[in-house]
């Protein structure tokens, strides 16, 4: 038996570098962004469908606390996940490949989606 097998595997103890979590985040942002697929469709399907339509769906995001949060939260899903998707794309071009660029990359990706998150909710509040 090998000795230098991990003893302990409790992830709840196991602290994670900032790369390791946002790329966690990154899959985490596309589950929701998927399954936020269903509101932002049946928003479009029915603010398409008639003049009434539009009115229902444009005064539940003007009025509607519930509405505004969803709205909210998927661009800030979308905002990390766009930011995260092009730190991807340039660690697959072999740009920052090393432990102190990927770091550097990831506390670029949190920054920039803080500031993109704040904006979105300076725009559907």
């Amino acid at each position: 038996m090998n000795s230098k097998r991990p003893v302990n595997l409790d992830l709840s103890t196991i602290q994670f570098p900032l790369p390791a979590l946002t790329s966690i985040a990154h899959r985490i942002t596309g589950v929701i962004l998927f399954i936020g697929l269903i509101f932002a469709f049946w928003a479009l399907s029915t603010s398409l469908s008639s003049p009434t339509g539009f009115v229902a769906v444009s005064d539940a995001l003007a009025g509607n606390f519930l509405a505004k949060l969803i709205a909210w939260g998927l661009l800030s899903a979308l905002a990390f996940h766009f930011v995260a998707g092009i730190k991807h794309l340039l660690m697959d071009m072999d740009i920052g490949v090393t432990l102190e660029g990927g770091h550097k990359k990831a506390q670029i990706t949190v920054v920039v989606s803080a500031v993109l998150i704040i904006l979105a909710g300076v725009w559907v509040w």
